[in-house]
């Protein structure tokens, strides 16, 4: 399922729908994903008293609707206040009442997750009984530690279930089975993991929930990236049955797919209209438009060319023609006015200095300032263009191209960048093609191209892989085979621009480190690796 976060009431009801579902289909057993009723996660709304009473009664109220389904059992995961304190929590309901529960022991704090500011740990396991078979519950962070499935299994759990709300980050879904068949090897234990779908904030959740017998074999495998009911049959001897396997994706799908529910569920859960996006015929505006008009709807998707003096003639035209093949409202505003309005105010000013990156931020601000006029006018949500790669080192400007609500590129690197274009082109070919071979420039000088200040993508981003999302040092990057000057230069320019980083919009987290709620660096400090 896909909660909305707060919506109690309203997560409450697709509980009861997908419940009722599963009790027409002849399902005994229902698993919903970890704090369903809430979403998650919930962060500081965990910290408000009526937070937990809300849930509580809108959990008793779910309770007394589930009783009617004689015999079937739900697992519903929630905040519970109890003597030990505020815990992560799964009620197993049956018959209108709680015949058991479970808090969560491995409270994560670690990347996203900060669970040890608002929760005490469990100490007990969790064994229930239904249509003669023991079932054991543990939640998320227990599934990657090997104590709670023992303890399960000691406790007489036959079959092991786990409810999640897993974010996702590339290639994580292989991860998860990797890890859950480790524990199956120790207890020869079945089990069944459910995970929750949809977009919060920077985090996507991507389901692709999945069963594995007591060989650690796949047996059931939902899609990612999509709600849906899963059915598993259990034998009598509580053994998983063959069920219905979904193929596997591409790296390149996962992540064109998570960026595009990310982004519907940021606009759509925060109603916005529609969007707006500056193209730049580009390959980083031409995937943002791409990946809005697939999120959204091309009806709720607005591009602007704002042309300046170094915009050549092509990125013209293939802005042009990349609004028509996704039939969106296209519209062209050129800057030069403003540009040279402002520069004349500044003429005294600026006199007997030379051109710099001054006259280029202006360029990117009045851009920025246009794009920002129209949001306020029409309500639509301005989406930001810039990848990881530029956020990394700085190559973007604040309150220019930084300018928006929600930065879809955020954590995608630029060589990932041109594979999902490749990607979607691959479904329908819409980007066209010189956007994808011409070199990349910011066209904010003659002749200007990004590799004039920058190493290549695939050294860039190289660096940035190692040092900011696997922590490497720079002597371990070098080792690799990486340029020391290059090394140096994309380390320094990653630590001067930490101010810029604090200031960008929120953005699609897919890989194992973002720039954002999971980099914490100080903006002043004087420490260099």
């Amino acid at each position: 399922m896909n909660p909305m976060l707060g919506d109690l009431a309203g997560n409450a009801q697709l509980i009861h729908k997908a419940t009722q579902d599963a009790f027409k289909q002849g399902a005994k057993l229902v698993v919903t994903p970890e704090l369903a009723l809430t979403g998650y996660p919930p962060e500081d709304l965990l910290l408000r008293p009526a937070f937990i009473e809300k849930a509580q009664q809108q959990l008793d109220l779910l309770m007394k609707e589930l009783g009617q389904y004689s015999g079937l059992t739900v697992v519903v995961g929630h905040p519970k206040k109890t003597p030990a304190g505020l815990q992560n929590y799964a009620s197993v309901l049956q018959n209108g009442k709680v015949i058991a529960g479970y808090a969560k022991q491995e409270l994560p704090n670690h990347e996203v997750f900060d669970e040890v500011r608002y929760f005490v740990p469990g100490k007990e396991a969790c064994v229930f009984e239904c249509e003669g078979i023991r079932y054991g519950v543990i939640l998320c962070e227990d599934a990657w530690h090997a104590g709670p499935a023992k303890q399960a299994h000691s406790a007489g759990a036959q079959v092991l279930l786990v409810p999640n709300a897993s974010p996702y980050h590339l290639k994580k879904e292989a991860l998860r089975i990797d890890v859950l068949r480790g524990h199956i090897a120790q207890t020869k234990m079945p089990l069944v993991y459910v995970n929750a779908v949809g977009g919060q904030d920077e985090l996507v959740f991507d389901g692709g929930s999945f069963a594995l017998n007591a060989a650690g074999e796949v047996v059931m495998a939902m899609p990612q990236f999509k709600v849906d009911l899963g059915i598993v049959s259990v034998s009598s001897s509580g053994q998983l049955e063959q069920g219905l396997i979904s193929p596997p994706q591409s790296v390149e799908a996962q992540a064109y797919q998570a960026v595009v529910l990310g982004v519907r569920d940021y606009v759509t859960k925060n109603h916005f209209p529609g969007v707006i996006i500056g193209l730049s015929g580009g390959v980083d505006s031409a995937l943002v438009l791409a990946i809005a008009v697939d999120a959204l709807g091309a009806d709720k998707v607005r591009a602007v060319m704002m042309a300046s003096r170094y915009t050549a003639e092509i990125s013209w035209i293939d802005a042009s023609e990349l609004a028509k093949n996704l039939g969106v409202q296209y519209d062209e505003i050129p800057i030069s006015g403003p540009v040279d309005a402002l520069e004349e105010s500044l003429a005294a000013q600026f006199k007997g200095l030379k051109l710099d990156a001054t006259e280029e931020n202006i360029q990117a601000r009045v851009r920025g300032t246009l794009l920002m006029a129209l949001s306020n006018k029409t309500g639509r949500l301005v989406l930001t263009t810039g990848n990881k790669s530029e956020m990394a080192v700085g190559y973007c400007t604040l309150y220019g191209d930084m300018a928006g609500g929600f930065a879809v590129l955020k954590d995608i690197a630029k060589t990932l960048v041109y594979r999902l274009c490749e990607y979607r082109n691959s479904i329908k070919p819409v980007i066209p093609e010189r956007i994808l071979t011409r070199a990349p420039s910011a066209e904010l000088r003659p002749d200007q191209t990004d590799q004039d200040s920058l190493p290549s993508y695939e050294v860039l981003d190289g660096i940035v892989e190692r040092y900011m999302e696997q922590n490497q040092s720079i002597a371990q990057i070098v080792a690799a085979g990486f340029d020391p000057e290059s090394v140096e230069k994309v380390t320094r320019l990653i630590k001067l621009n930490e101010y810029k980083r604090r200031q960008a919009p929120p953005g699609v987290r897919v890989t194992t480190r973002a720039f954002g709620r999971d980099w914490r660096y100080p903006i002043t400090s004087q420490f260099r690796a």
